[in-house]
């Protein structure tokens, strides 16, 4: 199973990433735990300083933007 992680405060930003992320997911028909986390330790951890921040299974796809689900979809296959 992939684990993705949405790192952010709950912004707007944060949410669209959030629900990209999910929408993916469904539409590749693969199993995934989306989490959301909010602790900055962990963005720091991940060298994540501009949020949202998008991790699959521990690698940081992408910082300070929201990415298109065509994108998400790529990393995730």
């Amino acid at each position: 199973m992939r684990k993705i992680e949405i790192l952010g405060k709950g912004c707007p930003k944060c949410k669209e990433l959030e629900a990209r992320a999910k929408k993916a997911v469904e539409e590749l028909g693969i199993e995934a735990e989306v989490k959301k986390v909010n602790d900055v330790n962990v963005f720091a951890r991940y060298g994540v300083f501009m949020t949202p921040g998008l991790v699959i299974d521990g690698e940081v796809k992408s910082a300070g933007r929201v990415p298109s689900l065509e994108e998400i979809k790529e990393w995730l296959k």
